[in-house]
């Protein structure tokens, strides 16, 4: 297996990152749920958001870029494992957003289940994050164990 296979098998395994971005506020961070497309040449994850938040108007600037997480809570520090990563994001529209909307929501079925709550996610954001550098944190191979993969250039 390699190096990238192992971070993206971790990633389909959890399932909520923390996204850092910075504003002219400065830095913040938030929760939002993602699923992974892509494959392991060029990965991207899927997220929910609306441009009225804070992070939404953030990362629709032109060229923003954002840092995340993404671990399981509650584990000890000597089985800890998590997905560090950075890259760009962007606003999906037309024939993109719907694509990606099948992947999300195959990832979280409950999205489609009411008709309330499709409604709110069709009226809402679908946000690409297309990292360009990742790392897994495996402390169960060893403390600070880590692969990382970068995209090319």
């Amino acid at each position: 297996m390699t190096d990238i296979d192992a971070i993206l098998r971790t990633l389909d395994g959890l399932t909520t990152m923390t996204l850092a971005y910075a504003d002219e506020d400065g830095p913040q961070a938030c929760a939002v749920l993602y699923a992974r497309g892509g494959d392991a040449e060029a990965p991207v994850l899927y997220f929910v958001t609306s441009t009225a938040t804070r992070h939404g108007r953030a990362l629709d600037a032109p060229g923003a870029r954002a840092a995340f997480t993404a671990q399981r809570d509650g584990q000890e520090w000597t089985e800890l494992t998590g997905v560090q990563g950075r890259g760009g994001c962007r606003r999906l529209a037309g024939a993109e957003r719907a694509d990606a909307w099948r992947t999300y929501t195959e990832r979280f079925p409950f999205t489609v289940a009411s008709d309330r709550l499709r409604a709110a996610m069709d009226a809402t954001d679908l946000w690409e994050l297309r990292p360009d550098w990742l790392r897994l944190i495996d402390n169960a191979q060893g403390f600070g164990h880590k692969l990382e993969w970068s995209a090319s250039r």
